[in-house]
């Protein structure tokens, strides 16, 4: 029994499960190898909802609790993480700093919108010299009457392409360090119009006119997450009218700070779908692959690190799901975010690699998922924090609590 879900989690899980089998796994290899995005399976996904699992029903989501939005994550990404990435970025980066942050008008302009799946949206905060050290912001706005000027560019950004709806952080006060940075929400028309139109999600003519200044740069050419859209996202004299100010002046940093600490909890839930797929995929092996005349689950050599494995799920669903309880109840939950998505990500890393190694020659080969899962595991040591920002944050709080 697991004390963190209850009947309706199982059932959301079984549902989202079963999609993924059938409406995933039969193309993720494809996706992947070709580096497309999924605009036929997104279409599908909106149709579940999955755009707006955790978003209130007022502004049209389904009003679910923060552990189902995970397990919507953990279940897409067991099949293929590429999908899972598509609705953590949106619904973590792009949707929920509005949701939490944004004015009254704000919400209802954009939230229906994303929670809908009518739109993708996303998160620009990385620069080129901004990463983990996101307080040494480059991007500028200048307040020119009741709108703002804004310059500079963001990389790595999911659905930069794709998308229609971002947040950004831009500094407004260079003198004030992390308390001159501020958030803005812009849109772009979507870089695949016409299949957006032919499929019916990804482009809204109610956003028009689009906001002056904002474009994507060259898709990136990625080792994992390759279904997924990764691009620069380009600001040239944007003008952002003041109404799409998010939060007052100067409190970007502290409410992008909060969005990550809800972000990593999502690509731990994450990477723990990644972990249990890869899991699955070996065992499944260790009792169909025979060798010396017997099935390899049967030697010592295969039992344990199987054993690891499975322990080793245990110990990151349980901190995974802590947190979200944490969150979702209003307790801090910045320390036990920063363990879970530490622990899940090194652990989606290690039963990949274990994964590949039980698989032998086979699991070197696209035939099997597990090359494509390991793969997809690396980023998630890196994004949303690398694993040394993690154990920085997890320090910082074990000294504070000293």
């Amino acid at each position: 029994m697991n004390p963190y879900v209850d009947d309706s989690h199982e059932a959301l899980r079984a549902e989202i499960r079963e999609f993924a089998e059938s409406e995933i796994a039969p193309v993720a290899r494809q996706l992947d190898e070709e580096s497309r995005f999924p605009w036929e399976n997104v279409r599908k996904m909106a149709d579940l909802g999955l755009f707006g699992v955790n978003v209130p029903v007022e502004y049209g989501g389904q009003g679910r609790d923060y552990l189902s939005y995970l397990i919507v994550l953990e279940e897409l990404a067991r099949v293929d993480a590429s999908h899972s990435i598509t609705v953590s970025a949106h619904s973590t980066l792009g949707t929920s700093p509005i949701l939490s942050f944004g004015t009254e008008a704000q919400k209802r302009r954009y939230i229906p919108l994303l929670a809908r799946g009518q739109v993708l949206g996303g998160f620009g905060l990385t620069e080129p010299g901004a990463g983990s050290d996101a307080s040494g912001t480059r991007t500028v706005a200048v307040r020119e009457g009741g709108a703002y000027r804004i310059n500079g560019s963001k990389i790595f950004i999911t659905h930069a392409g794709v998308g229609e709806v971002f947040v950004i952080t831009a500094v407004t006060d260079r003198e004030k360090g992390s308390h001159g940075i501020t958030s803005f929400i812009v849109t772009k028309e979507t870089t695949d119009r016409e299949i957006a139109d032919r499929v019916g999600v990804g482009h809204a003519p109610e956003l028009e006119p689009f906001t002056p200044g904002v474009r994507s740069g060259k898709k990136e050419d990625k080792m994992g997450w390759r279904a997924s859209d990764t691009r620069e996202l380009i600001l040239e004299d944007a003008i952002v009218p003041e109404d799409q100010r998010l939060g007052a002046e100067g409190e970007g940093f502290i409410n992008f700070m909060k969005t990550l600490d809800a972000g990593r909890i999502g690509i731990a839930a994450l990477s723990l779908g990644i972990a249990q797929g890869a899991f699955e995929q070996a065992l499944r092996f260790a009792g169909t692959r025979e060798q010396f005349g017997r099935p390899i689950r049967d030697f010592q050599g295969v039992q344990f690190p199987l054993a690891d494995m499975a322990t080793e799920i245990a110990c990151a669903r349980h901190l995974v799901y802590h947190a979200a309880w944490l969150k979702e109840r209003g307790r801090p939950y910045t320390q036990a975010a920063a363990m879970a998505k530490l622990y899940a990500s090194e652990l989606a890393m290690r039963t990949t690699t274990r994964a590949v190694q039980l698989l032998g020659a086979y699991g070197y080969t696209s035939e099997f998922p597990v090359e494509r899962m390991m793969r997809d595991a690396k980023i998630c040591e890196i994004g949303e924090g690398t694993s040394e920002v993690q154990r920085m944050v997890i320090a910082r709080h074990l000294f504070q609590a000293g």
